[in-house]
């Protein structure tokens, strides 16, 4: 989602006449697009603020600009750091680029939030508030701010889980989704300019829903419209809720060759104490059950998960029932956090964070060491196969020539079930599918040489 909120702010202020820069200290203009999900990434923005107060000491024409979920959370608080000079919410994204103009004029602090962010989706001010997003999106959702052939599109926007652990509904409000026709139409676009590859995207996708002229459309069909488009080779999606999750999706993922059979289900937990505690709406036998019916409809499913260990009151019985769920799944990769309390949840207001620090890390790298132990050992199953990769670019690190010792270019790619993959190859193939059959495995990346021509 600040992927996709970046890119499209970037492309407007490009628009505009502004010009991208490297680094902080030759920018007139710093926007840090932030998330509020955990407190550590709050942390960094603090931190990122110190740095710029020490900069604007040399360049007081800095303009700052905070945007995105820490902006909606902290509101006014926020603009009395020395250093902001604009505080933006994620529903006044589109508002970012006259914000700043305004900023330059007049030198004033300017603050642009939701209020009574929770109000319903379909009150008059929330449904033209999304009308004005959803044209922003249309306009500078283009294939110059992605990876070569890559892009996002947004499906909706919201979430009405309420996860006792999630600050997500009250910083990005209730659930609302966009209409299909505005989302096809965005997909063909962007596949008349080169794009490839697209991700579907919400904060629970699988809750998708939209009705009109006596039909109500859901992810199952999105998933069928977008797979017309005959230019597109590859469609994922993310983040789906395992309560969410229909027959109807899975059918899709196996009958259209176009959708990759990657799924990305967090279960959080594998105590039922604990899943109850987040009010995440199943046991962890239906969690399981659910990816047995996955692996069963969808050939070569792999799935990728997110865990939080440390949750209060979470005892070394609950931590062992985590682990022994992610025994039996045997995720490709999981994304792993120690609990943080975040203002205003269920969890911060109810339940007192009683684990030590120390525990938290502990388990937090029990845990990855599991899962990273599992992918090692299944990953070595692709040795000597040979994938078919979509090229991101560039590796950040070069590749010694193991006959002359020499460095050589290096690229970065997934396959269509989301595994990376490093090979050799000239940055000509960046945004392109290529052959590469693989000759080492590690926990996260595949290893191999293009056997495209």
């Amino acid at each position: 989602m600040n992927k996709l909120d970046s890119s499209l702010l970037a492309a407007a202020l490009t628009e505009k006449g502004w010009e991208m820069t490297d680094s902080a200290s030759e920018a007139d203009v710093v926007v840090i697009n932030t998330c509020s999900v955990r407190d550590h990434a709050e942390q960094r923005v603090l931190s990122h603020l110190g740095h710029l107060q020490h900069l604007k000491k040399s360049r007081p024409h800095l303009l700052v600009a905070v945007i995105g979920c820490m902006a909606q959370r902290l509101g006014s608080r926020l603009l009395e750091h020395p250093t902001v000079d604009i505080a933006a919410g994620p529903e006044q994204l589109h508002q970012v680029p006259q914000l700043i103009q305004e900023a330059l004029g007049d030198r004033r602090k300017h603050l642009a939030v939701t209020e009574a962010i929770r109000r319903p989706a379909g009150t008059k001010e929330r449904l033209e508030l999304n009308e004005e997003l959803d044209e922003f999106e249309r306009t500078y959702n283009s294939d110059r701010n992605h990876l070569k052939s890559q892009a996002f599109i947004r499906v909706m926007r919201g979430c009405n889980n309420f996860c006792s652990f999630c600050i997500v509904p009250y910083v990005r409000g209730p659930e609302i989704s966009r209409p299909p026709k505005a989302i096809l139409e965005q997909a063909q676009k962007l596949a008349a300019q080169g794009i490839r590859q697209i991700t579907l995207l919400g904060q629970t996708i699988n809750s998708y829903r939209y009705s009109e002229g006596g039909r109500t459309y859901t992810l199952a069909d999105l998933l069928e419209m977008v797979s017309q488009i005959d230019e597109l080779r590859w469609i994922r999606f993310i983040t789906s809720h395992p309560a969410k999750m229909e027959d109807s999706i899975l059918e899709a993922m196996a009958r259209l060759p176009k959708v990759c059979p990657y799924l990305h289900i967090p279960a959080q937990s594998g105590s039922d104490r604990i899943l109850k505690a987040m009010h995440r709406g199943y046991t962890a036998q239906q969690y399981l059950a659910l990816i047995e019916k996955a692996k069963a409809i969808v050939p070569n499913l792999a799935l990728t998960g997110d865990f939080i260990v440390g949750f209060p009151g979470e005892t070394e019985e609950d931590f062992q029932a985590t682990v022994e769920l992610v025994q039996k799944v045997r995720y490709k990769n999981c994304f792993i956090f120690k609990y943080s309390p975040r203002p205003g949840t269920r969890a911060q207001e109810h339940l007192e964070d009683t684990i030590p620090a120390e525990v938290k890390q502990q388990r937090n790298y029990q845990l990855l060491e599991i899962v990273n132990q599992i992918a090692e050992e299944d990953n070595r199953r692709f040795l000597g196969q040979i994938v078919e990769v979509l090229t991101e670019g560039p590796s950040k690190k070069p590749h010694l020539n193991q006959a002359d010792s020499r460095p050589q270019p290096q690229l970065i790619g997934r396959t269509a079930d989301d595994y990376i993959v490093v090979f050799n190859g000239p940055e000509t193939l960046s945004g392109r599918f290529v052959k590469v059959k693989i000759t080492k495995t590690a926990a996260l990346t595949l290893f191999g040489e293009s056997v495209t021509d």
